[in-house]
């Protein structure tokens, strides 16, 4: 049942492909070749237009698939490093609009998830929607302490849905990887993999309500983001309640000025919060479109932004901050050999990379840009040149990179938008400065002497008995394996080395403080 539902589907999609002239996308794959004369057979070939672009054509494409399909577009739109230009443009345009879904439907739903009648829980629920989107939609309710709430809830068998449109991706993922001659070159698998961690995540609420909870946390008292408060009691998997909030679209420019909201200090918190998020929290919104940011009506010459939907969320390795950071310096020093070896340094290019071949094609792509004023530089396309470059030297390219490189253009896209004149590298450099110092400086030391102190005390009489039961072994090992061993004896005893060092810098610098602390108290 399950291959004839997926099959079925596939002949759907198959349907919808040659309706929009994509029919190419079929026999470019080598299984169907061998018929691709049927395509000249086919009656509106002969008479098509071809004034449509190729980018339009795909759009309209995932359009007819469905809501699944469309937010897979979007997702798809990130990956430039992926597609061409025209493309991923194109596919920008994708807009999850979904017809709502009955609003005595959601108060089954919100009945069901909690056992009890909706009175119980609301003293007041719209059952007409807020916003309604291809995964969930949402409604104002009331709350029996007379707080404003909105509800969001999953539309009835979303789960069902997805994992249905997913088989038939990862099929036609396998079969494009198989038998595209593109395939292996556009990693089809890994994009659906991609797509599918995030969309499946999306389908836990509790988990957006967490990842809520701890932004919330993150920008306690801050003057530059409001996130709401998650109501707890009433969380379930499907459902999540959230404070109300009231806000301007932060790309409602005609309300904003009407409200004379301080549009140059807007678009410079904008940017603050990104890289606060970044190099602060490493915890940051991956989805902040216009449509998730608003602005309170409150105090407008000292405007702070009010955030919503936290359903995907990204974080970074210290590795993938130290690349973003330093390269981000090296960049903008016009450091294309410090760029270079940033990439060999972090394994994200194969060592044999010749480095004067990679340093010349980073100088290419990025000294146009810097005939720019700094003001017009904009730090999403320089990292997606740098991706697209890196690529033609086998680099692979993480998810998370490119969530942040997605989020970025949309951060500055806004900030450009509010404050024309606004120089990201001015509100940029501190950030990476104080992010720098903190890993390779003293303050670095001290944390990482903090951090490893009790494991290297804890292991520390261990070592001696390590080396010398490998010394034993190594004795009595057959010729062909001593040589290994040796090695390993020597990294052993390296790493003993480095620990007595490390426990004599943690005895000083323990002393050194107690000595200024009894100095001056």
């Amino acid at each position: 049942m399950r291959l004839l539902r997926q099959f079925i589907r596939i002949i759907q999609i198959n349907i919808v492909l040659v309706r929009h002239g994509l029919e190419e996308v079929i026999f470019a794959i080598h299984l169907f070749r061998p018929i691709r004369f049927l395509l000249l057979m086919l009656p509106w070939h002969w008479f098509r237009s071809v004034d449509i672009s190729h980018g339009v054509r795909i759009r309209r494409t995932l359009e007819d698939l469905g809501p699944i399909f469309i937010k897979f577009g979007q997702a798809l739109s990130t990956r430039r490093d992926l597609l061409s230009d025209d493309i991923a443009d194109e596919l920008t345009k994708l807009q999850d609009q979904v017809p709502p879904f009955p609003g005595d439907e959601a108060r089954r739903i919100i009945e069901k998830a909690f056992a009890c009648d909706i009175s119980e829980i609301f003293s007041q629920f719209d059952e007409t929607p807020l916003a309604s989107a291809s995964i969930a939609q949402v409604h104002a309710a009331t709350l029996h302490d007379g707080s404003d709430v909105v509800v969001k809830v999953l539309r009835p068998d979303v789960r069902k849905y997805i994992k249905r449109d997913l088989e038939v991706m990862h099929l036609i993922a396998d079969l494009a990887h198989r038998y595209w001659a593109d395939g292996r070159r556009l990693r089809p698998r890994e994009i659906v993999d991609d797509y599918e961690q995030t969309v499946m995540d999306e389908l836990d609420l509790l988990r957006e309500a967490a990842n809520a909870s701890q932004l919330k946390r993150n920008f306690a008292n801050s003057t530059d983001l409001y996130v709401p408060e998650v109501y707890w009691d009433y969380c379930r998997v499907n459902v999540m309640v959230m404070e109300r909030i009231h806000g301007i679209a932060v790309n409602d420019v005609k309300t904003l000025a009407a409200n004379h909201v301080n549009m140059k200090k807007l678009s410079e918190r904008g940017v603050n919060i990104f890289f606060t998020q970044v190099f602060k929290h490493n915890f940051f919104h991956a989805d902040m479109h216009p449509g998730n940011i608003f602005v309170s009506y409150e105090t407008p010459d000292d405007p702070k932004y009010l955030g919503v939907d936290f359903g995907i969320m990204g974080t970074l390795s210290i590795e993938d901050q130290r690349y973003l950071a330093e390269n981000l310096l090296a960049f903008f020093n016009q450091d294309y050999r410090r760029v270079a070896e940033l990439h060999l340094e972090s394994g994200w290019v194969p060592a044999n990379t010749r480095i004067d071949h990679f340093e010349s094609a980073i100088r290419t792509v990025c000294e146009p840009i810097f005939q720019k004023p700094i003001s017009e530089i904009s730090f999403g396309n320089l990292l997606l040149r740098l991706f697209q470059t890196a690529r033609r030297f086998q680099m692979e390219v993480q998810p998370q990179l490119v969530l942040l490189q997605k989020t970025l253009l949309n951060i500055e896209g806004l900030g450009r938008q509010l404050d024309p004149d606004l120089d990201l590298w001015k509100t940029a450099k501190p950030f990476l400065d104080r992010w720098m110092s903190e890993q390779v400086g003293v303050h670095a030391l001290i944390k990482g002497v903090r951090q490893h102190l009790p494991k290297v005390l804890e292991q520390a009489p261990e070592l001696p008995s390590l080396i010398h039961g490998y010394l034993v072994r190594a004795e009595q090992a057959p010729r062909q394996q001593n040589e290994m061993l040796k090695l390993e004896v020597h990294k052993l005893e390296q790493k003993y080395k480095q620990q007595r060092q490390m426990s004599i810098v943690s005895a000083v610098i323990a002393i050194t403080a107690a000595a200024a602390i009894s100095y001056y108290f």
